[in-house]
């Protein structure tokens, strides 16, 4: 077999960039032909939604066996399609898992975008369409870099591209656990992810966990008058509203105790940008203090997000008997969700408003996922970011989370995960007019076939030193 390469010099640089240049016009093709497959999702994988997933999955699948990998279909109940597949590695050479989904979320109206969803459209340097930044651009960005190499990368490949992450993942969530050689590889290359803004080249060491929780209280048998009972009679909707109240203190700032929180250092938003991305109300302030990135990333978060009482238009004079309400807790990247669950019912339990006690169900929980970003993949990516941009690459972390990634590093914890991709911060990923900028897409390729070069002369080097 061959042997893995020795570190790239300055005028391989140059010829792995300049054949990604030459890749672009078909890589687009290639793009556009995913784009106008509506692979929507939804959970169990329904028979309505198979025809384009299959489409989706059937296309993806030639692409790959076009760049030489042996690519194989992972069958799993109630769940789309999963494509794996390998390329073997030269001796000695590392493995890299390279990780997409080809499912999207659904589009939406149509007059809400300036192009039709399902047709890839330029505009202004960017390529417009539902999955062109999440994340088919991605799934091309592996291709590209397959063929930078002719097929034959320095490195053994390890495929996993899935079709319901968008709803949760089905069967393949728990499945690495079961066959984790299947996903066994040095590192991972999960291409979900892109710049914190454009220009900025990102990797994303930090996804936080959620866990669902859902409240009610019952305090009459039935509504009744509130001329004649309110006042004294315990009023549902006010014993959940007081509940809810005590999730925050007067800053804003989660109260719950036992909810991990600490100051973020990496890169990430500036206020005035988060507030154009999250499109806050002229005039409003922003909730909690310290710095934002220990609000949305490094910290707990507390959503409220639904309310069982009675609606406006349909409100009675009348003192309210029974509300309920759901909340959503996001958790540092490196607490346990369950944890954090148990730290939530265990405060709402005890609140108590008026003496009255909520019933309190736990939901579903998903732990978030923090990177090591001292191995030999993080430098080699970083290495790679510094070659394609000329600058050096920022960390970052999301408040969203992955699902299969904390399955993927429970099943495989000596692997290296990479977070990183072709999106960015205002590609209006789940939103009208979803878009991916032409250079992201052209510099991720270009990251991604660097890697491969890179990663594969750590370990040539590091087992010439041991020899030595």
């Amino acid at each position: 077999m061959n042997q893995a390469p020795r570190p790239q010099a300055a005028d391989q640089q140059s010829a792995i960039a300049d054949a990604v240049a030459r890749l672009m016009p078909q890589l687009r093709v290639d793009l556009a032909d995913l784009v106008a497959i509506p692979s929507v999702s939804a959970i169990d994988f329904p028979e309505e939604t198979r025809p384009a997933l299959l489409q989706a999955h059937d296309a993806i699948a030639a692409l790959f066996r076009e760049v030489g990998v042996d690519v194989s279909v992972l069958e799993l109940p109630n769940t789309a399609p999963v494509i794996v597949g390998e390329i073997p590695a030269p001796e000695g050479a590392p493995t890299v898992l390279l990780y997409g989904h080809y499912d999207v979320v659904p589009a939406g109206p149509d007059e809400e975008w300036e192009s039709p969803p399902y047709e890839l459209t330029e505009r202004d340097g960017a390529l417009f369409g539902r999955g062109s930044a999440d994340t088919k651009s991605n799934i091309v960005a592996h291709i590209g870099a397959l063929r930078v190499w002719n097929g034959k990368p320095p490195v053994g490949i390890k495929l996993v591209i899935e079709g319901q992450e968008e709803v949760g993942g089905g069967a393949l969530l728990d499945y690495p656990a079961t066959d984790p050689d299947l996903f066994r590889a040095d590192a991972m290359l999960i291409a979900d992810m892109g710049s914190v803004r454009p220009g900025v080249p990102t990797l994303t060491i930090g996804l936080r966990g959620m866990a669902l929780t859902t409240m009610e209280v019952e305090t009459l048998a039935g509504p009744k008058h509130s001329g004649q009972y309110g006042g004294a009679a315990p009023d549902a909707v006010g014993v959940l509203v007081q509940a809810l109240a005590t999730l925050h203190d007067a800053n804003g700032d989660v109260a719950v105790e036992g909810l991990r929180r600490e100051p973020w250092t990496g890169d990430g938003s500036s206020e005035e940008e988060f507030r154009t991305l999250a499109e806050v109300a002229p005039g409003l302030p922003l909730v909690g203090t310290g710095d934002l990135g220990s609000r949305v990333w490094s910290g707990p978060a507390i959503t409220i997000t639904g309310m069982d009482i009675t609606p406006v238009d349909d409100a009675l004079n009348a003192v309210n008997a029974y509300a309920r309400a759901k909340i959503n807790t996001r958790v540092h990247p490196a607490q346990d969700a369950d944890e954090a669950q148990a730290a939530v019912i265990r405060h709402l339990e005890a609140v108590k408003p008026f003496g009255i006690g909520l019933t309190v169900h736990p939901g579903a929980t998903g732990n978030g996922f923090l990177a090591e970003t001292t191995g030999p993949a993080f430098q080699a990516a970083r290495d790679a970011m510094r070659a394609a941009w000329g600058i050096e690459a920022s960390y970052a972390a999301t408040g969203g989370s992955i699902p299969l990634v904390n399955a993927l590093q429970q099943a495989v914890p000596e692997a290296e995960l990479l977070l990183l991709g072709t999106t960015d911060g205002y590609a209006n990923i789940h939103a009208p007019n979803e878009r991916v900028l032409i250079e992201e897409f052209e510099k991720a390729v270009i990251v991604e076939a660097e890697f491969l070069g890179r990663f594969a002369a750590a370990f040539a080097a590091r087992d010439t030193t041991d020899d030595a």
